[in-house]
């Protein structure tokens, strides 16, 4: 485990230590049912089993709450969404916007995105948090027997992410440094954030570019048979994560079928 992943998780917790296989494994198979259904009770149910699983994973709730911070924001987007473009808007009138009435209809599937963002986000906020990106790689051609060129390449590009926090600070200081600021122009503000986000876009698809040709010269995909520093083994308790996985999911939604409230997206 690296020292980042220690100040993340623990290492020792009971979730933390299973295979990385497995977590993403359980972890997609627990989510996928949740893209059946509009209902708001079943990402509820999700994700509340969640976030009872989240000490299991070694996982603070307030560090959960710190790297998930994003998904406040794709949750204000969804709601204003629903209330500008919903197609239908049963139900009693809360709020009248004009052309925008804002509905109980409106704000239950609203509020069933939502959830459903959160339940389908947390899992791999989850693994990706209590996971080494070596680990992963190693399991990912040991374990499901994923292209070696594949994995290393995801592996590479992992890594390479905190560079784009960093890069991003350095362009913003540098442009600050030669007088460009928006001040308190939100115009200028999006404007800036724009050519900056470009900006960051290009170094990055340099990077990798040269990246790419690095390792093909290093010969990561010369197609000879590799040897593992790190041996994953695929135990019986990974096996019981990723049925419990499938179980509870299942188990998700039987009660919402049992209770009426299933309603399919097709």
């Amino acid at each position: 485990m690296t020292l980042a992943l220690q100040a993340i998780a623990d290492p020792s917790a009971p979730l933390a230590r299973r295979n990385p296989v497995a977590k993403l494994a359980a972890a997609l198979l627990f989510s996928l049912p949740l893209i059946s259904t509009l209902d708001p009770l079943t990402p509820a149910i999700a994700l509340a089993i969640e976030l009872a699983a989240v000490p299991f994973f070694g996982v603070r709730y307030a560090t959960l709450v710190r790297r998930a911070w994003p998904l406040l924001i794709g949750a204000f987007g969804l709601l204003v969404t629903m209330v500008l473009f919903a197609a239908e808007r049963n139900g009693t009138l809360l709020l009248d916007l004009g052309p925008f009435d804002v509905t109980t209809g409106v704000l239950t599937a609203a509020l069933g995105l939502i959830l459903r963002l959160f339940a389908v986000a947390v899992p791999g906020v989850l693994v990706f948090a209590t996971t080494d990106p070596t680990d992963l790689a190693d399991a990912l051609v040991q374990n499901a027997k994923a292209p070696a060129r594949f994995a290393i390449g995801a592996l590479a590009a992992f890594r390479l992410l905190p560079l784009l926090g960093a890069e991003w600070q350095m362009l913003t200081l540098a442009r600050r440094a030669r007088g460009i600021d928006a001040g308190h122009n939100p115009v200028a503000a999006l404007r800036l954030f724009v050519s900056t986000a470009f900006a960051l876009l290009v170094g990055a698809l340099r990077r990798g570019g040269r990246l790419a040709v690095a390792m093909d010269a290093r010969g990561f995909d010369s197609g000879a048979p590799r040897s593992y520093a790190r041996r994953q083994i695929f135990r019986p308790a990974d096996t019981a994560l990723v049925v419990s996985a499938v179980a509870l999911s299942t188990l998700t939604l039987a009660v919402t079928i049992s209770l009426g409230l299933f309603r399919p997206i097709i």
